[in-house]
């Protein structure tokens, strides 16, 4: 596994990294194809399998951790896990193209370590704790429980920042967008 070149983005949960991601997944100059990662949850709202995330049992999860076919896996909430499949990034890789990533931070910085030339890791930061939580609740997909993990777990991710290459800070989402394209667009072609 050593061909083209791995763009992360990582950030708590309503930091704007999927809008983002999906910009940049349309800007042809980039040759992006989005890393699906897996997930032993089910859907949410409008989600699909095989598009958003290959949605596995926990079980099927945990035989592919034994088999080590995971690049990245993490147990983001109890009995919750998320990885990126080997077999992922070499679809993508045969297809030519880059892979860009939207996953959890432990997930991102693992990807930098493994890969620390070809990855160029992006952590994304959100204008306030209370403006996650704002666009958390506007979602309409978790309960109040589940928003409060993610903002309880957003303090730990954002001290993390420092460990990614670049900064994107999301207080403007058409000036983040357009740092984004541009980051990736010198990346991609060096």
């Amino acid at each position: 596994m050593n061909k083209g070149k791995l763009i992360v983005f990582s950030a708590p949960s309503g930091s704007g990294k999927t809008t983002i991601v999906k910009h940049l997944l349309k800007q042809e100059d980039l040759n992006l194809e989005f890393s699906i990662s897996a997930a032993s949850r089910d859907p949410r709202g409008e989600e699909v399998n095989g598009k958003d995330y290959y949605f596995i049992s926990l079980e099927e999860f945990k035989k592919h951790i034994k088999a080590e076919d995971f690049l990245e896996w993490e147990e983001v909430y109890r009995d919750n896990f998320y990885g990126t499949l080997k077999s992922e990034i070499e679809r993508i890789w045969a297809l030519g193209k880059n892979v860009i990533f939207d996953i959890d931070v432990a997930g991102g910085l693992r990807i930098k370590h493994k890969f620390p030339e070809q990855t160029l890791a992006v952590f994304v930061k959100p204008p306030s704790v209370d403006e996650l939580k704002r666009r958390l609740k506007e979602r309409s997909t978790e309960s109040e429980d589940k928003i409060n993990m993610r903002i309880a777990k957003a303090s730990v991710e954002l001290a993390t920042a420092p460990q990614f290459d670049v900064i994107i800070k999301n207080y403007d989402l058409a000036v983040a967008l357009e740092e984004a394209h541009q980051l990736v667009k010198d990346f991609v072609s060096k």
